[in-house]
């Protein structure tokens, strides 16, 4: 594989809000998924699967890890961890556990966020008990609700994904997350945050994340319920015994620059679109000015969005599968 390939395969060190500083492991292309969530800050699903296929050979991704994590060291760039937090969902790579594996001899924490449509999986479970912080998805508790919100593969079964929830409950031994995306009128009533919660409790997450799009979404209609749900989805969690912590606000401007200017862009936003604030920050401490912008905007590839009043810069994602 091309270096300018290589790099795609990795991003960061970027600002997490739950992470610390994470260097984003990218194992999927853009935008395979098993879901095709109405939030999604990477657009629009382009390819919908359930089945777990080879995407990229195993060293190929280590080495671009490995160039990712020396980069950074030279720049004395922190990592906290090595994030699988790629184009799509990251189960759905049949050399997940093997990659994991081959990460750990950087000697650094290793990460997945997932939406757990795979929990069900023996293997898959068997995957992430490998790492040592893993989020899921927990959206909704009742079927057509999670349809509504998440649109997931329609060979997929909630009561399926929630016992796996819970098998995997008993058989990881890290640090266990969820992480619960409200939208306004879709998933933000009473009942539903009574039902999640109740399931929640289930699974007695370490921590339970609540959040709301900050990023521009798949759906333009899509928007953050009021404070006052806010409030009321916290109350209801935590009167269910269950550690929960609101992930509302802008996770800052501190994102690595590992030596390609153009290329950094390109990586970090394929995953993860950057409010302007970041991207000046980013182009300061670069050494570089806003003509890279305008070029990779010129050249097709950068897309500049306006999402609650600020605007953003995300990478255009190739239709090609």
């Amino acid at each position: 594989m091309e270096i300018e390939d290589l790099e795609k395969l990795c991003y960061g060190p970027v600002p997490s809000r739950r992470l610390g500083r994470s260097l984003g492991i990218n194992n999927i292309p853009a935008k395979i998924c098993s879901y095709a969530c109405i939030y999604c800050q990477l657009g629009q699903t382009l390819h919908n699967q359930i089945e777990r296929t080879p995407f990229y050979a195993v060293d190929d991704l280590i080495t671009s890890a490995k160039m990712r994590i020396e980069a950074a060291k030279d720049k004395n760039e922190m990592i906290d961890y090595l994030a699988f937090v790629p184009d799509g969902e990251p189960t759905l790579d049949v050399h997940l556990g093997d990659e994991i594996e081959a990460l750990h001899k950087f000697g650094i924490k290793i990460a997945v966020i997932s939406n757990a449509s795979l929990i069900w999986r023996e293997d898959v479970r068997k995957n992430l008990c490998k790492v040592d912080w893993v989020s899921l998805k927990v959206d909704a508790a009742t079927e057509h609700i999670w349809h509504k919100v998440d649109r997931a593969n329609k060979s997929l079964k909630l009561d399926d994904i929630q016992k796996g929830m819970i098998d995997f409950k008993s058989e990881f031994q890290g640090f266990y997350a969820t992480e619960t995306m409200l939208v306004e009128g879709v998933n933000d009533s009473k009942e539903e945050l009574e039902k999640i919660a109740a399931f929640l409790q289930k699974i007695e997450p370490m921590k339970s994340y609540i959040s709301i799009p900050t990023r521009p979404p798949a759906e333009k209609w899509v928007k953050a319920p009021e404070e006052e749900v806010l409030t009321m989805a916290y109350q209801i969690f935590t009167d269910h015994g269950i550690d929960a912590e609101l992930i509302i606000g802008y996770e800052g401007d501190d994102f690595a620059f590992t030596g390609n200017a153009k290329s950094d862009i390109l990586s970090i936003t394929s995953v993860h679109p950057m409010r302007k604030e970041a991207v000046e920050a980013f182009l300061e401490r670069a050494d570089n000015n806003w003509d890279i912008i305008t070029d990779l905007i010129d050249e097709g590839k950068l897309l500049e969005l306006k999402y609650d009043n600020h605007l953003y810069y995300a990478r255009k994602l190739s239709r090609k599968r």
